[in-house]
């Protein structure tokens, strides 16, 4: 829960058909009409933006009464349905989008007998599958009508392999260094079931339905190719439900994305991104994702005044600005004293440790979501963070930073690490390639 390491959850706006030069839906170019009497099979695409009018009678002892179950007329599709991220892209989507506001991640084994081929075999299905339904298309085969009204929402879906894979498919020597496992640290409780894996997928949208599309069409696409390890479903805030776009809080209540680093910042692409020249090859473009599921424990936070919570983090909980005064944005001042000869920001305030500066310049790029999986026999949420950041190298990014925080972070008496995975996401797959062709065929 870095600091420095979190996006700004702006209302997401997306990148429209007509915005990005991709091909538009029917309902970009005007209204659709009501499908008349007779027609069948009408496709997802020919319904995108359509809302059907269905009137029920429910009868009672005095009369009837009418009820209408859709609005009466056909209206256009939303801007937040017609958003669109495009599959084919120098670096893979779901990495540098606007948060989404409903997100799967979702590991697979391979399975017995399935190795290189069957690897290769799959992510070509499963790029054939993510361009089809992140441009608002049905899935490729047997396409369960889930997200049958939907326009594209957003929807990106991202590809990674773990450290395993490479001893499964006899690509040993292609393995990066960079994917060595994790340092073990203070905090963790992991579930080994709930961690790692072969591969893995992120699913971000902005519609619950179309998010679920994609992560059961993923599931099915597997076939007997891979297993599923673990799965995990998380949310953020919805696009406009704030007066004005604004940087996301997590389930403590607090801003939460204040100096995630930016893709107009000069050092970016080096700190985030692999270079064309880095090793391996395949890599090129490509970034390393670290995931991690936090559990918050909010019974214990919550008995925290709103002084003391601010103390931890290091920052106002109303606004997000620095305990040392200003905005947001505003540079936190750590040498300014209170009265009383203390640091206004406390030694071991999250936000002073989590600081690039305080951690030789290591940035992460993160792109969480909360979640929230009911409650245990006692009573106690289990909810917290999914915990996602995007790195060049986690050895020179998330491991500096988790180190520090590990020995002396506030905050970590109110959280607890219980499941880890590290994945490296190649570049994006030009047209028609699929992700990770470089690897699996070169």
């Amino acid at each position: 829960m870095a600091d420095q390491s979190t996006p700004q959850a702006r209302a997401s706006k997306g990148t429209s058909p007509a915005e990005s030069g991709g091909p538009r839906s029917r309902q970009a170019e005007g209204t659709p009409q009501e499908p008349t009497a007779g027609q069948s099979g009408i496709s997802r695409r020919a319904l995108l933006g359509t809302a059907g009018a269905t009137g029920l009678v429910l009868g009672a002892a005095g009369g009837a009464v009418g009820y209408t179950a859709a609005p009466a007329q056909a209206a256009p599709l939303t801007s937040i349905g017609s958003d669109r991220a495009l599959f084919h892209v120098k670096h893979q989507p779901g990495i540098t989008e606007d948060l989404q506001s409903c997100g799967h991640i979702i590991a697979f084994d391979l399975t017995a007998g399935a190795g290189r081929k069957e690897a290769a075999a799959l992510l070509r299905r499963w790029s054939m599958t993510a361009e089809r339904l992140m441009a608002g298309e049905p899935a490729p085969h047997h396409d369960t009508d889930v997200a049958r009204d939907a326009g594209p929402s957003f929807l990106t879906i991202t590809f990674g392999f773990g450290h395993s894979f490479f001893g499964r498919t006899g690509l040993e020597k292609q393995r990066p260094t960079a994917l060595d496992p994790l340092p073990d640290f203070s905090s963790d409780h992991l579930d080994k079931s709930r961690s790692d894996g072969d591969l893995w997928v992120q699913i971000g949208a902005n519609d619950a339905l179309v998010a679920f599309h994609a992560l059961r069409t993923i599931q099915t696409e597997a076939g007997s190719a891979a297993r599923v390890r673990w799965q995990m479903n998380g949310f953020n805030r919805s696009p406009g439900a704030t007066a004005h776009p604004m940087t996301a809080r997590n389930l403590m209540g607090q801003v939460d994305g204040t100096r995630n680093p930016k893709p107009s910042d000069a050092t970016f692409d080096q700190r985030i991104f692999v270079p064309s020249s880095g090793e391996p090859a395949w890599m090129a473009g490509g970034s390393y994702a670290v995931v991690r599921r936090i559990r918050m424990l909010l019974d214990d936070w919550e008995k925290l005044s709103l002084g003391a919570q601010e103390q931890v983090i290091g920052r106002r909980k109303s606004d997000g600005a620095p305990l040392t005064g200003g905005t947001e944005t505003t540079p936190m001042n750590l040498e300014k004293a209170d009265a009383k000869g203390e640091y206004v920001v406390p030694l071991n305030a999250h936000a002073r440790i989590a600081r690039p500066d305080q951690n030789g310049g290591a940035a992460l790029l993160r792109r969480a979501f909360s979640y929230h999986d009911g409650y245990d026999a006692d009573g106690t949420p289990d909810a917290g963070l999914l915990f996602i950041c995007w790195q060049a190298d986690p050895l020179r990014g998330f491991v500096p930073i988790q180190r520090k925080l590990d020995r002396g972070d506030a905050l970590s008496q109110f959280i607890r690490h219980e499941a880890s995975g590290l994945f490296a996401a190649p570049g994006g797959a030009a047209k028609g390639e699929y992700v990770g062709q470089r690897l699996l065929e070169g």
